[in-house]
């Protein structure tokens, strides 16, 4: 590139970085960093196990952040001088070289920007996420275990836990629905673009005649509940199952009446667990898990009723967001955003980014 388009590329990006570290507040996000030290030093911190997993947590994720914006700054600070020596010595490799991490700048600063649109009421949460197979038969059950391996290979990409809460194994190939949790600051804002309907097109593995076949798979998002707005569920209102896990697992998980079934009566809202050994533990996490479809479905309404004082008929835009087509071309293109790529394999793979921060700044731009 010219010096001149590097001058005002750089220019841009300074101008971008500001406004980043202006809306993270640094300076609070240091002074959080101490009190949440000073909290995590506590010798009677892990006496409530769940409340010392979530000061170690966010204290790592705060420093990190911290880290990320400081590293930028100081690589952004350096580029002029890469620039400059490149310049003076006349090296058309040092010069390439200030090129690329002008890019790789570029890259960098455009995902942390992403994360300053994040600034919903759940967006900080942590996510849950039920992927269910759809109308497709076979392949479609086949299709919802390629998505759950998707996202698994996005959390690890981004060093984000993943616990899978119940799997429903279908009966060929797949899998009927599969819940599990997403335990990484953001991960609801960030995931939440991904609800809704993801559309495969392909040469079905399970037609002996090699016919394409059409199937769909749904996303749902939501956040996980912090204990202050658990929902009170009478047990009246619950009927509870215990059963024996089925699928791949360990011999004590597979053997044992250990998986819980919930279902929440007045709705008919029903989640399972059966990721732990222990009954007790099963029944807890998928108590959790109901109270957090509760308190989406309380949302949802509450959202659906001021849509309708406003006027507001233009629906979800989470159904068909997506399509991946690997026959007779190959493309996965979004539906709402346009982003599109060539590279099926990747975005099975878990990169799936682009997808991610494009749909982030979809739904800023409709909230303006």
């Amino acid at each position: 590139m010219t010096p001149l388009e590097a001058q005002e590329r750089m220019a841009s990006l300074a101008t971008t970085l500001s406004s980043i570290e202006t809306v993270l507040n640094l300076p609070a996000m240091r002074e959080a960093i101490v009190d949440l030290e000073a909290q995590a030093s506590a010798p009677d911190l892990w006496d409530d196990q769940d409340r010392a997993q979530q000061v170690t947590s966010r204290l790592s994720f705060v420093q990190g952040e911290v880290r990320r914006v400081e590293n930028l700054r100081r690589r952004f600070d350096d580029l002029p001088i890469l620039y400059e020596l490149a310049d003076d010595e006349g090296d058309a490799g040092a010069l390439a070289d200030a090129d690329k991490e002008l890019e790789s700048m570029q890259a960098a600063i455009d995902e942390l920007e992403v994360r300053t649109l994040l600034s919903g009421e759940y967006d900080s949460r942590e996510a849950l996420i039920t992927i269910r197979a759809e109308a497709g038969g076979v392949d479609a059950a086949d299709w919802a275990e390629m998505l759950l391996r998707m996202y698994s290979r996005y959390c690890e990409r981004h060093n984000w836990s993943l616990e899978v809460y119940e799997t429903s194994y279908a009966e060929e190939a797949g899998i009927k629905s599969a819940t599990f949790a997403v335990k990484a600051p953001y991960a609801y804002g960030t995931l939440s673009v991904e609800q809704g309907t993801h559309r495969l097109v392909r040469i079905s593995p399970f037609d002996n005649q090699g016919r394409r076949q059409t199937s769909f798979a749904g996303v749902e998002v939501i956040p996980v509940i912090a204990q202050a707005e658990s929902i009170d569920i009478p047990e009246d209102d619950l009927r509870v199952d215990v059963y024996r896990s089925s699928g791949p697992g360990g011999q004590g998980v597979n053997t044992t009446d250990s998986a819980v079934r919930l279902t929440h009566i007045p709705t008919g809202v029903v989640v399972s667990c059966q990721n732990e050994r222990s009954q007790l533990q099963n029944r807890a996490t998928a108590m959790a898990v109901l109270q957090a479809k509760l308190l989406e479905r309380r949302r949802q309404e509450d959202r659906a009723k001021m849509d309708a004082l406003k006027g507001d008929s233009t629906g979800s835009w989470g159904n068909q967001m997506r399509s991946y087509v690997l026959h007779p071309y190959q493309m996965v293109k979004d539906l709402r955003t346009e982003e599109e790529t060539g590279n099926t394999a990747a975005v099975l793979d878990g990169e799936i980014d682009a997808f991610i921060e494009a749909g982030i700044r979809w739904r800023k731009q409709q909230s303006a």
